[in-house]
């Protein structure tokens, strides 16, 4: 493979990842190396809407130019009166990413987001869930190239959640390691 040509990672993670990952921990196959299934994005409108009379479509406008895919506005599934929330109230915004886009906004997230993030010292290492899976928060969404910060009427926050098929979160860490996620150093 020559340097000069732009890899996409799904292309990268068959040819280079896996096999390194297969040695790496000790597996048998190729095809039992920890994998990404799916990103999810996830923003809490909750408290955007008692305070903008429950128009949100800025947002979802922000998440498809972000995430390319249109997202899903996600309801109260029962009322919270400490929430101010009813049953079917619209609280927050999903966006599912699969295939050729999830691994588009993988390698905008690594190359671009991360390096744009103001005083950006590393991902902490402390965000698995038990089971491979990863977590990231990020304050605002301005660090993606997409959103025009002339635009906006309010900044909100990011939720992205890494999917893995990984047991263990030493092997999500090594397989997130081996794509080139920046981790802290401790």
């Amino acid at each position: 493979m020559t340097k000069d040509k732009a890899v996409d990672l799904k292309t990268r993670f068959l040819t280079e990842i896996a096999p390194e990952l297969k040695k790496s921990l000790g597996l048998k196959n190729t095809m039992a190396s920890p994998k990404i299934t799916k990103i999810t994005l996830n923003v809490g409108i909750g408290s955007y809407i008692l305070s903008h009379n429950k128009d949100f479509s800025n947002i979802i406008e922000n998440l498809t130019m972000i995430s390319g895919q249109k997202p899903v506005v996600a309801k109260a599934k029962k009322a919270i009166s400490n929430f101010k929330s009813r049953e079917g109230d619209p609280i927050g915004i999903v966006v599912t990413l699969r295939g050729k886009r999830m691994y588009d906004f993988l390698n905008k997230l690594i190359n671009v987001v991360f390096p744009r993030v103001r005083d950006f010292r590393g991902i902490s290492k402390k965000a698995f869930d038990g089971r491979g899976n990863y977590a990231i928060g990020l304050k605002e969404q301005l660090v993606f190239p997409e959103v025009n910060q002339d635009d906006l009427t309010k900044v909100h926050g990011l939720q992205i959640n890494i999917v893995t098929n990984a047991k263990t979160n030493e092997h999500g860490l090594a397989l997130l390691q081996a794509f080139g996620f920046p981790f802290k150093k401790n």
